[in-house]
């Protein structure tokens, strides 16, 4: 699978290969990647006003070293009615660390014990509050796929005490790109993307409020969220409250039921029909499939969407 995640300048290509558990996301600005198994990564940084492209190959596996320390498990609950995915709830013991989750997009590893390997995965659950009162600042939540060798984290009970590292890499910088007059004036309009499990990170941007989006920040934003079947889309409680909060949700199948009354096919699709709204101001997260990602930064682009936002 590739996530697929631009920015202001720079464009990150994340290749894990297939039974990724979580979706690694860049330290900004930084040419160092961590994934759950070995690839390589091509990052291609464009240059505006040279015209030209830089690429990089990298091989994951880079990054600080750990430094452990103990969480255990609140709650894991099934994320999707096919059962696929589930959402974990964890509470780490060293509160001084969870305060280092500062900003959506960053990401921790997670071990059972130092026999088991690492599981590098994003954080679902939005920054905690700065309220020093506030019982949840020291619970991160996560979205993991099922898959063979991860059994130990999906099958876990609550109570079930487990190993995290500090957290790590910069994060979306949305605060200062998304605000920013790089490209002569601010985003207005915020286009998401996401296919299966790749709604994690893009769940935890919606949720931080630095989107600034409906009544309170005034931007735009919609999300195309892909996935095989109803039965497959994730935090569908959690539509609402998005949608609440100034975002459009538009869940795209690629293998519909005949009563099925929303869009099908892909999220490159969907986007095609639907148009760009103020091309030249939009901005775009994207996390997914590679061919859905290359064909929306495609699509995005031809509309007039300035490369790199």
């Amino acid at each position: 699978m590739l996530s697929l995640l631009p920015f202001y300048g720079l464009l990150l290509l994340l290749i894990p290969t297939p039974g990724c558990d979580g979706f690694v996301l860049p330290q900004q600005r930084q040419q160092q990647v961590l994934s759950t198994s070995a690839a390589d990564v091509v990052v291609q940084t464009f240059n505006k006003n040279k015209n030209r492209r830089h690429n990089n190959v990298l091989y994951m596996g880079w990054g600080p070293e750990p430094i452990w320390s103990s969480a255990k498990l609140i709650s894991n609950e099934v994320a999707c009615k096919s059962e696929t995915c589930v959402s974990l709830k964890l509470e780490l013991e060293d509160v001084e660390s969870a305060k280092e989750y500062t900003i959506p997009g960053q990401y921790i590893q997670l071990r059972l014990n130092e026999e088991t390997k690492p599981l590098f995965l994003a954080i679902s659950s939005a920054p905690p509050s700065k309220k020093e009162d506030d019982d949840s600042n020291n619970e991160f939540e996560f979205l993991v796929k099922k898959t063979d060798g991860n059994e130990w984290l999906t099958s876990a009970t609550v109570g079930d005490a487990m190993e995290i590292s500090q957290v790590l890499g910069n994060g979306f910088p949305m605060a200062d790109e998304f605000d920013s007059f790089k490209y002569d004036f601010p985003t207005q309009n915020v286009m998401l993307f996401a296919c299966g499990s790749g709604i994690a990170p893009i769940k935890a941007a919606m949720e931080s409020g630095l989107l600034q989006t409906g009544r309170s920040g005034g931007r735009t934003a919609r999300l195309y969220y892909g996935v095989r079947s109803p039965e497959d889309l994730c935090f569908v409680r959690d539509f609402s409250k998005w949608e609440a909060s100034g975002i459009e949700v538009v869940p795209v199948l690629s293998q519909p039921p005949e009563t099925w009354p929303g869009r099908s096919g892909y999220v490159q699709n969907a986007l095609e029909e639907d148009g760009v709204i103020m091309p030249r101001n939009s901005g775009a997260l994207l996390c997914g499939m590679k061919g859905m990602s290359e064909s929306v930064k495609d699509l995005l682009t031809k509309s007039g969407t300035f490369e790199g936002r």
